[in-house]
């Protein structure tokens, strides 16, 4: 059973068949995200998560932003992010840094599958995603 299903089923049963159960939206086509680590931090109130991101060639992840700081290490192919309207291209080897609540969106430009390890600073307890409307 996938971890989603699960979850999905946890509140089945803790809600009941009555509860309202809310998902967040499917992530965008082509793009995946494996969570690597999340542990408390010595600040109170903060978290980290560590995740690998891929982009498939062509793929893009649109306008959002995180309720803590997103350190990005690209691992793979190259890049491209729209942070507060400008935009960068980031390659394999650089990195880049995202600060609390900034809009900023990715995309890969590039034939061949790319990759970022993505290290979110959170304020622990709010949702990771809030995409720009």
């Amino acid at each position: 059973m996938s971890r989603i299903a699960r979850a999905a089923l946890v509140a089945v049963l803790v809600l009941g068949c009555g509860g309202a159960v809310q998902t967040a939206p499917p992530r965008p086509a082509g793009t995946t995200r494996i969570d690597l680590q999340r542990h408390d931090l010595s600040v109170p109130g903060r978290e980290v998560l560590q995740a690998l991101v891929t982009l498939a060639p062509g793929a893009s992840f649109p306008r959002h932003k995180h309720p803590g700081e997103e350190i990005i290490y690209v691992t793979r192919g190259t890049l491209e992010y729209e942070v507060a309207g400008k935009w960068v291209t980031v390659k394999a080897g650089e990195v880049l840094f995202v600060p609390y609540g900034v809009v900023h969106a990715a995309r890969n430009p590039g034939k061949e599958p790319a990759a970022e390890l993505a290290t979110y600073v959170l304020e622990k307890g709010k949702p990771l995603t809030e995409f720009a409307k």
